[in-house]
């Protein structure tokens, strides 16, 4: 494989460990699964009081997005207004921001106490950016995160960053876990979880990612940052738990919580007692599919075989088009420059 080539899955496989993503303009398919709540327990549908009735005894409840769907991000703030509604009164954990970055979180919240012009609320919010290295990222996926801490910060509610710091998240990736230095090294935390047989479907799912482009080494790197990244946010989950008796709201990605892995069986791992829930956020297929086709558990080895959440919430889809096109395309046009240098 040559450089050009390596560096270009390199930077593939940066955005998606960092999980940026971009929204695409495309035709909408209409389908009747769409703004439908199932129960996979049943597979019935349920209407939001009834979720939220559901969930609301839980410790930890994720809202497992799709980072880019802003209908999913809006489905979130419902969600946390109806736990409030309830008299609840829950904490919020986001993938996006590092536990190191809670005390400026928890700052931004504790400014709702005073009110301000809307010109110093913006410049609260540049300094906070700033401060979360968001200042040079997309303007709308900020956006999305920046109006769920407003409703922290409106309600008086705690954050919390739940990641590894974005430099050690990048380092891992380049260099592998044994890489680091040892000073890094001691940054990371883990469950002592390993499983070849979840590995491999890890490696399946990097190599899917990568339109079939394999790379055994950089998949080697990316799982060693996946497993990093779970262990650390299944501990920074179970830390928010001894402090604020829930529910905790987590807002993450839905690779990590799908099928009851990732972070929710590490959580398990370190701490059995705590109740955990599982939302997914789930945009309709590209091709139209019945409900079961949803709800079919993944068959894995040495796993319990269970849906891929508790709850499904389908919405549309932010694209149709085939990333794997793009990547072609950009792939190509890498190759032709390289061969004119």
């Amino acid at each position: 494989m040559n450089r050009l080539f390596f560096l270009f899955l390199v930077f593939f496989a940066l955005s998606l460990i960092q999980s940026c993503a971009t929204t695409h303009k495309t035709m909408k398919r209409q389908d009747p699964l769409i703004g439908k709540i199932i129960n996979t327990k049943s597979n019935q549908a349920i209407d939001f009081e009834s979720l939220i009735k559901d969930i609301s005894t839980y410790d930890v409840i994720y809202l497992s997005e799709k980072h880019d769907n802003p209908e999913q991000h809006h489905i979130q703030q419902r969600v946390i207004l109806g736990l409030i509604e309830k008299g609840l009164t829950p904490t919020l954990g986001f993938e996006f921001f590092s536990l190191e970055d809670t005390p400026d979180l928890l700052n931004f919240v504790d400014s709702g106490k005073v009110t301000h012009t809307k010109k110093i609320e913006k410049i609260i919010e540049i300094d906070l950016r700033k401060k979360l290295r968001w200042d040079t990222q997309s303007d709308i996926m900020w956006n999305y995160y920046y109006d769920l801490l407003s409703i922290a910060k409106e309600e008086k509610l705690k954050v919390a960053g739940i990641d590894l710091p974005s430099a050690l998240k990048k380092r891992i990736t380049r260099k592998g876990i044994n890489g680091i230095s040892s000073i890094e090294k001691e940054q990371v935390f883990t469950t002592q979880l390993s499983d070849e047989t979840y590995k491999d479907y890890m490696f399946s799912i990097f190599k899917a990612v990568h339109c079939g482009m394999g790379n055994e080494k950089m998949q080697a790197r990316l799982y060693d940052t996946w497993m990093a990244r779970n262990d650390k946010m299944a501990l920074s989950i179970t830390r928010l738990y001894k402090h604020y008796k829930g529910p905790i709201v987590i807002i993450i990605g839905g690779g990590h919580t799908e099928y009851g892995l990732g972070v929710i069986n590490r959580v398990a791992a370190i701490d059995k007692t705590i109740k955990q829930v599982n939302i997914a956020l789930k945009e309709i297929s590209v091709k139209p599919s019945g409900l079961l086709e949803y709800v079919l558990p993944l068959e894995l080895a040495g796993f319990e075989k269970v849906p891929l959440a508790d709850f499904l919430w389908f919405t549309q889809r932010v694209s149709y088009a085939d990333p794997c096109e793009e990547f072609k395309k950009s792939l190509k046009k890498m190759k032709k420059k390289s061969k004119e240098l």
